[in-house]
């Protein structure tokens, strides 16, 4: 029998989604930014706590396994919900590399920083996470709380400690941004601080795993979006005011090297194991959401059926395994020795590509609330536009060459999509 997810299990799955990879990689991607990082944070923060809103009132309609090809399905339609599920599907691909890279950067004090070792670890931890979502929701939601609870030593702490040492001069703004304009800049640190928050929605996707979807789901979304926009602005402010910015745009491991400089002795080897334990926690969150943005689409019939077949744990074992194969490539084409070059254009195109999710899903916000003839308040109308003028914006100030590769990941379901077309 398999065993429902509570309203804990769904927080730590949002939280952990969004908390660990993100805030670590960010840090680094930011740091040029100076004193615009902490702009980017809060404009990013409004954007996704507005987004929040908008899933959370689209799960409460619609409690269906899937995510936002479910929701774009009812306003637009099966093409619109198979291109939306598809880009979503493969480009959380993407997002689980970049939790990989950053989960084997903080084992470097203990393996040394070797490409070979890196990738071997790193597809070591792929597949062991991958073999613990086979034993079903429940085990991984379970694992997730367990690992969300880590992740309150280094977020908590190391900041506030850093507060004590805060200096303003560590945020200066890198030679190579000099010459941007003030919009520039802060669209720039907004799309680079919004892919800490990737994976918000995430809590929607297993909705027939929960109980009472329709009022855990929502209640799990919105609060987890709040906890981790405010623990994102403590650490920003708390780590970014300890290290000078070029300083930080080297380091392999932020929150290790920050804590070094501050108590010095050993203590950075405990914290380095601890945030790279909290990003395994990230990728187990992603890896049962893969799985199951999979399931949501056999299920609506948008992959062929094998996709949805599911274990005595109610795991979709094929879909895992799929999952997990098609992000072996993407570790070795990402192998190098240093964290920055390995995330900084990763994080631009992951974002890039969930905000074209995150719009199709706000456009079905808008149509749904009209198709059904639901009372609207204006707060109702107010944090939809905020959510879909953040979407727009970000997508609008982007540079033209993020967007064509970001569109490959949605274009590359169209031979799958000619095949499949008699059928819807």
């Amino acid at each position: 029998m398999q065993h429902k997810l509570g309203f804990w299990s769904v927080f730590a799955l949002v939280t952990g989604s969004q908390i660990g990879t993100g805030i670590f990689v960010s840090l680094v991607s930011l740091a040029p930014f100076g004193i615009f990082s902490l702009a980017g944070w809060a404009v990013a923060g409004l954007g996704a706590i507005s987004l929040s809103l908008v899933f959370a009132q689209l799960c409460a309609w619609m409690p269906k396994t899937g995510g936002p090809h479910v929701y774009v399905h009812q306003a637009f339609g099966p093409a619109a919900a198979f291109f939306t599920g598809w880009t979503y599907w493969v480009i959380s691909w993407v997002s689980t590399t970049t939790v990989i890279v950053a989960a084997v950067s903080y084992l470097t004090p203990f393996f040394g920083n070797h490409t070979t070792t890196n990738l071997i670890l790193g597809i070591l931890l792929l597949v062991a996470v991958t073999a613990l979502n086979f034993r079903g929701v429940s085990t991984a939601g379970h694992a997730e709380f367990a690992l969300t609870m880590l992740k309150i030593i280094p977020l908590v702490f190391v900041p506030l400690l850093g507060l004590f040492y805060f200096k303003l001069e560590n945020f200066t703004l890198d030679d190579t941004h000099a010459s941007l304009t003030t919009g520039q800049l802060l669209s720039q640190a907004a799309l680079i601080a919004f892919y800490g928050f990737i994976g918000l929605e995430s809590g929607t996707t297993p909705a027939a795993s929960v109980e009472n979807p329709s009022t855990t789901i929502p209640r799990a979304v919105v609060f987890g979006t709040l906890c981790v926009a405010a623990l994102y602005i403590l650490n920003s402010v708390g780590i970014m005011g300890v290290m000078p910015s070029a300083e930080l745009m080297r380091s392999q491991a932020p929150y290790a090297d920050a804590l070094r400089s501050l108590i010095g002795g050993n203590w950075h080897l405990i914290l380095s194991l601890i945030a790279s334990i909290i990003c395994i926690g990230t990728l187990n969150a992603w890896m049962l959401t893969s799985g199951q943005i999979a399931l949501g689409l056999a299920q609506d019939g948008f992959l062929p059926a094998f996709f949805g077949r599911t274990n005595k744990y109610g795991a979709p074992y094929i879909s895992l395994a799929i999952s997990c194969v098609g992000i072996i490539p993407l570790l070795i084409m990402t192998a190098n020795n240093t964290l920055a070059a390995q995330i900084d254009s990763i994080v631009n195109i992951s974002s890039t590509t969930f905000l074209f999710v995150y719009t199709a899903c706000c456009l079905a916000f808008f149509k749904l609330l009209a198709q059904k003839h639901i009372p609207t308040s204006f707060s109702t109308l107010a944090y939809g536009s905020v959510a879909l003028s953040f979407c727009a914006w970000v997508i609008y100030a982007t540079p033209i060459a993020i967007l064509a590769v970001a569109s490959l990941f949605t274009l590359s379901g169209i031979p799958l999509f000619m095949r499949a077309y008699r059928t819807f």
